[in-house]
């Protein structure tokens, strides 16, 4: 960062930084950022404040938001990138919340060529080049809609990293020092031995959605990667070392330093 970088930096959060009392509240609602040492929440408040800024955070159905519910939003959304740049969530302006789960109807075009209108109760919905949409009963402090470990937020937002270069299809871009065979190893088996468990009605310590569709499988996984870190690397301990290659984050390492 140069001199009027660091300038323009400076004059932003002077004006725009999220107020430290907000701050703090959010950080008292959320274990999993409570695990950041004292320069990755500085780093995340930074981050989040520029989201907030550029990103409309916009209520539907009758919801009321406060700024409490904006900067939660804003500081789950920005972990994933804590170690990589604004930029990743480049190409789209809104977050629209809805107080509970909301109908989302699609297109369906079966082998006939024949559409058909789906109609689904989703919690969280990501577009791409488009907004993300969450249902706040599921992405406010302290809910698990999946068990211990879901959380929809980074869900969500992990599909917008996804859809970078495209469709989203659990192939993010990834930097120049990644091997694209390692990624593609690592998740194909482990996406593979995770279905085959589920159709042989094993249980398993990952949520089950994971074995949805390769774009489902990276959104499941980021959310483990950060949320039960130790769950994901006793698992499939390669997926968590091309993760940790992804998002530049080690979530084990904070964990166990506690």
């Amino acid at each position: 960062m140069n001199r009027l970088q660091r300038w323009w930096q400076q004059r932003f959060l002077r004006r725009h930084r999220i107020p430290l009392h907000l701050w703090e509240h959010c950080l008292a609602q959320s274990e999993l950022l409570q695990r950041l040492d004292h320069k990755q929440r500085h780093r995340l408040r930074e981050l989040a404040s520029h989201f907030l800024h550029e990103k409309a955070i916009v209520g539907a159905g009758e919801i009321e938001l406060t700024d409490e519910m904006r900067v939660w939003i804003a500081a789950q959304a920005c972990l994933l990138i804590l170690n990589l740049d604004l930029d990743y969530f480049s190409g789209w302006h809104e977050v629209i919340v809805y107080p509970d789960a909301f109908v989302a109807r699609h297109e369906h075009h079966d082998e006939a060529g024949v559409v058909h209108e789906l109609e689904r109760e989703l919690e969280g919905e990501s577009w791409q080049q488009g907004p993300v949409i969450l249902a706040w009963a599921d992405a406010r402090p302290g809910v698990r809609p999946y068990g211990h470990g879901s959380n929809v937020i980074l869900h969500e937002f992990a599909h917008k990293l996804d859809m970078l270069n495209g469709a989203a299809n659990g192939m993010p871009p990834l930097h120049a020092q990644m091997s694209r065979s390692d990624w593609t190893d690592a998740l194909s088996q482990a996406y593979a031995h995770l279905c085959a468990q589920l159709n042989a009605g094993g249980q398993v310590a990952i949520d089950p959605y994971a074995g949805e569709d390769p774009a489902e499988f990276f959104a499941v996984m980021s959310e483990t990667f950060f949320e039960l870190p130790q769950v994901l690397f006793e698992s499939y301990p390669e997926v968590y070392r091309q993760f940790g290659l992804f998002y530049r984050q080690d979530p084990l390492r904070r964990l166990l330093n506690l």
